[in-house]
């Protein structure tokens, strides 16, 4: 499946495919670690087993802010990437859903935090995983919106310094689906085969 392509602003395309995200080349992996940061299941298995053991090595050497936290609940965390075909992997904690609980919020602050963060090293691509949708439990739909209204914001904020490109790499079509919805239904227009300078801008109103 060809992965579908949307402008969030005029210097930075969203990128939505389907496939392994251990697999991309860029600059920046994001992966959905746990506040320890010590691998984990999931796609955070997938990418310390991808980037191999000197992944581990260089997340225990990220201070404890306090005891078994090193990177709290949406806060980033960046190290090299080793194995990987990207510079850095910026790990962030996203939270375990429960209903009435600000659990929004701090799914996107994840996402900032880990938008900032790239930026900061001066990445110009980055690619996600959908986090939070595994065993953390998030409903598809709602995560989908928080993470493309995040995504838009800093784009927006970022203006001339904004990514080249922000990737989404989801694993499964449920979860792809859910991503294409939530792009229809921020009115994201895609863009054609030709490239940005083609695209129109997001009818986000």
């Amino acid at each position: 499946m060809e992965p579908s392509t949307f402008q969030l602003s005029p210097m930075c395309q969203l990128i939505v495919s389907l496939g392994d995200i251990t697999r991309w080349e860029g600059d920046a992996i994001v992966n959905a670690a746990n506040e320890l940061m010590l691998g984990g299941s999931g796609v955070d298995g997938a990418i310390h087993k991808a980037a191999g053991p000197k992944l581990l090595q260089a997340c225990m050497q990220v201070p404890e802010v306090r005891r078994h936290v090193r990177c709290p609940v949406g806060e980033a965390r960046i190290t090299e990437a080793f194995c990987l075909r990207a510079k850095y992997v910026i790990h962030t904690a996203g939270p375990v859903y429960r209903r009435n609980l600000p659990v929004a919020k701090l799914l996107g602050d994840a996402y900032w935090h880990s938008l900032e963060l790239g930026h900061a090293y001066g990445c110009k691509t980055i690619a996600f995983p959908a986090i939070s949708c595994g065993v953390y439990g998030y409903p598809l739909e709602s995560a989908a919106q928080t993470a493309l209204e995040t995504c838009l914001e800093f784009a927006e904020a970022a203006g001339e310094n904004a990514y080249d490109a922000i990737e989404f790499v989801l694993f499964n079509q449920a979860t792809h689906d859910a991503w294409l919805a939530a792009a229809s239904k921020l009115a994201m227009v895609t863009c054609d085969e030709r490239g940005k300078s083609t695209c129109k801008k997001s009818l986000l109103m």
